[in-house]
C-alpha cells in the first residue's frame, strides 16, 4: 500500500511555533450603545468578553462576514475583543491622506506594542498577560466601511463616504485581531504580554 502514497512534494508546508515579547500599551472599552471605544486604566475580561463591552457576549449575530449564514444567525462569539498596532494603524492612515488613527474611531480594545505586524498574527496565536489573563486570537479583523466612516469622521475628511469606501482597501491586513478570552481576568495598561505563536501549516493537499 505503501507505494499508492505520493512521493512528490509534501501536501503541507510546516513553520515551527516560537514566542514573542509584547506590552499592552494601552486598552479601551465601548460603552453598550457605541462600537467606538475610550481610554481607560484596566478592563475587567470574563468568559464573556469585557464586563459592560458594546461586544462582550458568549454570543453575537451573524453579518457580512459570515454569508454563509442569514443574516442575524446566533452564532459563537469569537469577536469579543479587537487588537490593533500603532505602527500599522499609521501606514493605514498615510495611505488615507490623514494625520493619524486613533485606536478608539475603529473600536479597538487593546494597542499592542513588540510584535512585528501584529495584523498577521495567526488564527491560535495565544496572548498570556502577566496578570493571567489569556486571549486567544481568533483571525484578521476585516476593516469595513462601517469603521471607515468612524475615520473619515473623526479626522476631519471632506467626504466621509469617500472616506468610508477608502478604509477598507487601505487598512486590508493591517486592520488588526479579533480575539476571545480564553483565560478571565484582569488587563492593566502597559502589562507585559508573552506571546506564543503556534506552529502553522499551509495546506496543498
Amino acid at each position: 500500500m505503501s507505494d499508492l502514497l505520493p512521493t512528490t512534494e509534501p501536501a503541507v508546508d510546516i513553520v515551527p511555533g516560537r514566542k514573542l515579547a509584547a506590552r499592552a500599551a494601552a486598552l479601551y472599552k465601548a460603552p453598550f450603545d457605541h462600537f467606538e471605544t475610550r481610554p481607560v486604566d484596566e478592563l475587567r475580561l470574563g468568559f464573556d468578553g469585557i464586563e459592560g463591552d458594546f461586544h462582550a457576549g458568549a454570543t453575537r449575530r451573524s453579518g457580512g462576514r459570515e454569508p454563509w449564514y442569514p443574516r442575524g444567525t446566533e452564532m459563537r462569539n469569537e469577536r469579543q475583543l479587537s487588537l490593533v498596532a500603532a505602527d500599522e494603524l499609521a501606514i493605514v492612515a498615510e495611505r488615507m491622506g490623514i494625520a493619524d488613527i486613533k485606536p478608539e474611531w475603529i473600536g479597538a480594545n487593546l494597542l499592542i506594542e513588540g510584535v512585528p505586524h501584529l495584523s498577521m498574527l495567526p488564527a491560535g496565536s495565544l496572548l498570556f498577560f502577566k496578570g493571567g489573563v489569556t486571549v486567544k486570537v481568533d483571525a484578521q479583523n476585516g476593516p469595513c466601511r462601517f469603521s471607515g466612516r468612524s475615520v473619515a469622521e473623526h479626522a476631519g475628511m471632506a467626504d466621509h463616504e469617500a472616506g468610508a469606501l477608502l478604509f477598507p482597501k487601505a487598512a486590508k491586513r493591517l486592520r488588526g485581531l479579533v480575539a476571545w478570552v480564553e483565560r478571565p481576568g484582569v488587563i492593566k495598561a502597559g502589562e507585559e504580554i508573552s506571546v506564543r505563536v503556534p506552529e502553522q501549516w499551509i495546506y496543498r493537499a
